[in-house]
Protein backbone atom coordinates (compact mmCIF):
# COMPACT_ATOMS: atom_id res chain seq x y z
CA UNK A 1 0.00 0.00 0.00
CA UNK A 2 1.27 3.62 -0.92
CA UNK A 3 0.32 5.72 2.11
CA UNK A 4 0.63 9.75 2.16
CA UNK A 5 0.50 11.60 5.06
CA UNK A 6 0.47 15.11 5.19
CA UNK A 7 2.65 15.99 2.56
CA UNK A 8 3.35 19.82 1.68
CA UNK A 9 5.13 21.29 -1.33
CA UNK A 10 6.33 25.22 -2.36
CA UNK A 11 6.67 26.78 -5.40
CA UNK A 12 8.39 29.98 -4.31
CA UNK A 13 6.20 31.67 -2.30
CA UNK A 14 3.17 29.56 -3.57
CA UNK A 15 2.15 26.58 -1.01
CA UNK A 16 1.04 23.98 -4.16
CA UNK A 17 0.40 21.20 -1.80
CA UNK A 18 -1.64 21.70 1.19
CA UNK A 19 -1.20 18.57 3.96
CA UNK A 20 -2.32 15.87 1.60
CA UNK A 21 -3.15 12.57 3.31
CA UNK A 22 -4.62 9.33 1.20
CA UNK A 23 -3.73 5.76 1.04
CA UNK A 24 -3.75 3.97 -2.62
CA UNK A 25 -4.17 -0.08 -2.17
CA UNK A 26 -2.58 -2.58 -3.99
CA UNK A 27 -5.09 -4.71 -6.60
CA UNK A 28 -7.22 -1.33 -6.63
CA UNK A 29 -7.24 1.61 -9.52
CA UNK A 30 -7.27 4.92 -7.08
CA UNK A 31 -7.92 8.27 -9.74
CA UNK A 32 -6.98 11.22 -8.56
CA UNK A 33 -8.98 13.94 -10.27
CA UNK A 34 -9.07 17.76 -10.40
CA UNK A 35 -9.29 20.39 -12.99
CA UNK A 36 -5.97 21.88 -14.25
CA UNK A 37 -3.35 24.15 -12.16
CA UNK A 38 -5.13 22.40 -8.32
CA UNK A 39 -0.77 20.30 -8.13
CA UNK A 40 -2.06 17.32 -9.28
CA UNK A 41 1.21 16.62 -11.21
CA UNK A 42 3.54 18.25 -8.31
CA UNK A 43 1.87 15.25 -6.29
CA UNK A 44 3.32 12.82 -8.67
CA UNK A 45 6.73 14.17 -8.82
CA UNK A 46 6.91 14.55 -5.30
CA UNK A 47 5.62 10.08 -5.35
CA UNK A 48 8.69 9.51 -7.36
CA UNK A 49 11.35 11.78 -5.87
CA UNK A 50 11.76 14.22 -8.47
CA UNK A 51 10.65 16.92 -6.51
CA UNK A 52 11.77 16.86 -2.24
CA UNK A 53 9.00 16.68 -0.16
CA UNK A 54 9.00 19.95 2.01
CA UNK A 55 6.99 18.22 4.71
CA UNK A 56 5.05 15.50 5.48
CA UNK A 57 5.80 11.66 4.47
CA UNK A 58 5.50 8.78 1.67
CA UNK A 59 5.34 5.05 2.97
CA UNK A 60 5.42 2.47 0.09
CA UNK A 61 4.73 -1.12 1.53
CA UNK A 62 5.17 -0.13 5.16
CA UNK A 63 8.49 1.68 4.54
CA UNK A 64 9.47 5.08 4.34
CA UNK A 65 10.79 6.10 1.09
CA UNK A 66 10.28 9.76 1.37
CA UNK A 67 14.01 10.33 1.12
CA UNK A 68 14.74 7.90 -1.64
CA UNK A 69 15.79 9.36 -4.74
CA UNK A 70 13.85 8.46 -8.15
CA UNK A 71 16.44 5.78 -8.91
CA UNK A 72 15.66 3.69 -5.17
CA UNK A 73 11.95 4.09 -5.89
CA UNK A 74 12.08 2.62 -8.92
CA UNK A 75 13.64 -0.03 -7.57
CA UNK A 76 11.46 0.01 -5.03
CA UNK A 77 8.50 -1.00 -7.19
CA UNK A 78 7.48 1.84 -8.02
CA UNK A 79 7.00 3.31 -11.94
CA UNK A 80 5.86 6.08 -13.44
CA UNK A 81 4.34 7.69 -17.10
CA UNK A 82 4.41 10.98 -17.32
CA UNK A 83 2.09 13.46 -18.68
CA UNK A 84 3.64 13.70 -22.46
CA UNK A 85 4.77 10.28 -22.40
CA UNK A 86 8.56 10.72 -22.44
CA UNK A 87 9.37 7.64 -24.72
CA UNK A 88 12.70 7.81 -26.58
CA UNK A 89 11.70 9.02 -30.52
CA UNK A 90 14.88 7.79 -32.12
CA UNK A 91 14.89 4.30 -30.43
CA UNK A 92 13.01 1.59 -31.46
CA UNK A 93 9.55 0.40 -29.89
CA UNK A 94 11.30 -2.55 -28.64
CA UNK A 95 14.45 -0.69 -27.45
CA UNK A 96 11.97 1.44 -25.78
CA UNK A 97 10.74 -1.08 -23.71
CA UNK A 98 14.08 -2.84 -22.99
CA UNK A 99 14.96 0.81 -21.28
CA UNK A 100 12.23 -0.36 -18.59
CA UNK A 101 14.06 -3.24 -17.90
CA UNK A 102 17.20 -1.58 -16.51
CA UNK A 103 16.43 -2.34 -13.03
CA UNK A 104 17.12 -6.11 -13.45
CA UNK A 105 20.24 -7.59 -13.79
CA UNK A 106 21.93 -9.46 -16.66
CA UNK A 107 20.05 -11.79 -19.00
CA UNK A 108 16.69 -10.56 -17.23
CA UNK A 109 16.98 -7.09 -18.80
CA UNK A 110 17.70 -8.10 -22.66
CA UNK A 111 14.24 -9.58 -23.91
CA UNK A 112 11.15 -7.59 -23.51
CA UNK A 113 8.72 -9.82 -21.43
CA UNK A 114 5.71 -11.40 -23.20
CA UNK A 115 3.08 -10.07 -21.25
CA UNK A 116 3.50 -6.47 -22.41
CA UNK A 117 2.87 -7.63 -26.20
CA UNK A 118 0.02 -9.35 -24.92
CA UNK A 119 -1.28 -6.38 -23.66
CA UNK A 120 -0.65 -3.96 -26.38
CA UNK A 121 -0.46 -6.46 -29.67
CA UNK A 122 0.46 -2.92 -31.76
CA UNK A 123 3.79 -2.57 -30.30
CA UNK A 124 4.61 -6.09 -31.18
CA UNK A 125 3.68 -5.27 -34.80
CA UNK A 126 5.94 -2.37 -34.32
CA UNK A 127 8.51 -3.38 -32.42
CA UNK A 128 11.05 -2.43 -35.17
CA UNK A 129 9.51 0.99 -35.62
CA UNK A 130 11.42 4.40 -34.18
CA UNK A 131 9.02 5.34 -31.38
CA UNK A 132 8.81 9.16 -32.97
CA UNK A 133 7.02 7.42 -36.23
CA UNK A 134 4.18 5.99 -33.89
CA UNK A 135 0.82 8.12 -33.04
CA UNK A 136 0.17 9.56 -29.90
CA UNK A 137 -1.67 6.88 -28.85
CA UNK A 138 0.55 4.08 -29.81
CA UNK A 139 3.17 6.49 -28.15
CA UNK A 140 1.18 6.30 -25.01
CA UNK A 141 0.83 2.27 -25.07
CA UNK A 142 4.03 2.15 -25.41
CA UNK A 143 5.01 5.01 -22.15
CA UNK A 144 3.00 2.58 -20.20
CA UNK A 145 4.47 -0.90 -21.69
CA UNK A 146 7.79 0.11 -20.73
CA UNK A 147 6.78 1.23 -17.15
CA UNK A 148 5.19 -2.29 -16.95
CA UNK A 149 8.87 -4.08 -18.55
CA UNK A 150 9.65 -2.88 -14.57
CA UNK A 151 7.49 -5.23 -13.06
CA UNK A 152 5.84 -2.75 -10.36
CA UNK A 153 3.75 -2.99 -7.64
CA UNK A 154 2.94 0.41 -7.83
CA UNK A 155 2.17 2.10 -11.32
CA UNK A 156 1.37 5.62 -11.52
CA UNK A 157 -0.32 7.34 -15.01
CA UNK A 158 -0.66 10.85 -15.44
CA UNK A 159 -3.55 12.19 -17.71
CA UNK A 160 -2.91 8.86 -20.16
CA UNK A 161 -6.13 9.90 -21.88
CA UNK A 162 -4.41 13.23 -23.14
CA UNK A 163 -4.53 13.64 -26.87
CA UNK A 164 -5.87 10.45 -27.49
CA UNK A 165 -8.20 9.06 -30.28
CA UNK A 166 -11.26 7.45 -28.22
CA UNK A 167 -10.57 4.01 -29.74
CA UNK A 168 -6.79 3.78 -28.03
CA UNK A 169 -8.18 5.54 -24.94
CA UNK A 170 -11.03 2.65 -24.31
CA UNK A 171 -7.93 0.05 -25.25
CA UNK A 172 -6.11 1.49 -22.44
CA UNK A 173 -9.25 1.28 -20.11
CA UNK A 174 -9.39 -2.34 -21.04
CA UNK A 175 -5.44 -2.79 -20.03
CA UNK A 176 -5.78 -0.82 -16.87
CA UNK A 177 -8.36 -3.08 -15.75
CA UNK A 178 -6.66 -6.38 -16.57
CA UNK A 179 -3.88 -5.21 -14.82
CA UNK A 180 -6.11 -4.31 -11.28
CA UNK A 181 -7.74 -7.28 -11.81
CA UNK A 182 -4.48 -9.36 -11.45
CA UNK A 183 -4.57 -8.24 -7.76
CA UNK A 184 -0.43 -7.68 -7.61
CA UNK A 185 -0.44 -3.88 -8.06
CA UNK A 186 -1.86 -0.81 -6.98
CA UNK A 187 -2.48 1.67 -10.08
CA UNK A 188 -2.85 5.48 -9.08
CA UNK A 189 -4.37 7.44 -12.19
CA UNK A 190 -4.26 10.85 -12.26
CA UNK A 191 -7.29 11.90 -14.51
CA UNK A 192 -9.19 14.91 -16.06
CA UNK A 193 -11.82 12.97 -18.20
CA UNK A 194 -14.58 12.36 -15.96
CA UNK A 195 -15.78 8.92 -17.72
CA UNK A 196 -12.23 7.30 -18.54
CA UNK A 197 -12.00 7.95 -14.13
CA UNK A 198 -15.71 6.69 -13.44
CA UNK A 199 -15.54 3.41 -15.42
CA UNK A 200 -11.95 2.43 -13.47
CA UNK A 201 -11.98 3.93 -9.62
CA UNK A 202 -11.85 1.48 -7.27
CA UNK A 203 -11.23 4.76 -5.02
CA UNK A 204 -11.29 8.00 -6.29
CA UNK A 205 -10.07 11.63 -4.57
CA UNK A 206 -10.74 15.04 -5.88
CA UNK A 207 -8.15 18.00 -5.97
CA UNK A 208 -8.77 21.73 -5.41
CA UNK A 209 -6.03 24.08 -4.45
CA UNK A 210 -3.61 21.41 -3.31
CA UNK A 211 -5.84 19.76 -1.05
CA UNK A 212 -8.08 16.54 -1.17
CA UNK A 213 -11.92 18.21 -0.90
CA UNK A 214 -13.41 15.08 -1.40
CA UNK A 215 -13.04 11.25 -1.75
CA UNK A 216 -14.71 8.08 -2.12
CA UNK A 217 -15.55 4.52 -3.24
CA UNK A 218 -15.61 4.51 -7.55
CA UNK A 219 -19.13 3.24 -7.37
CA UNK A 220 -20.51 6.55 -5.59
CA UNK A 221 -18.95 9.13 -8.04
CA UNK A 222 -21.91 9.89 -9.76
CA UNK A 223 -24.00 10.04 -6.46
CA UNK A 224 -21.45 11.89 -4.92
CA UNK A 225 -21.42 15.13 -7.57
CA UNK A 226 -18.26 14.32 -8.55
CA UNK A 227 -18.52 15.28 -12.11
CA UNK A 228 -19.48 18.77 -11.32
CA UNK A 229 -16.45 19.30 -8.96
CA UNK A 230 -13.91 18.10 -12.07
CA UNK A 231 -15.60 19.29 -15.20
CA UNK A 232 -14.68 22.78 -16.34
Amino acid sequence: MLQVDKLHQYYGGSHILRGLSFDAKVGEVTCLLGRNGVGKTTLLKCLMGLLPAKEGAVNWEGKPITTFKPHQRVHAGIAYVPQGREIFGRLTVEENLLMGLSRFPGSEAKEVPAFIYELFPVLLQMKQRRGGDLSGGQQQQLAIGRALASRPRLLILDEPTEGIQPSVIKEIGVVIKKLAARGDMAILLVEQFYDFAAELADQYLVMSRGEIVQQGRGENMEAEGVRGLVTI
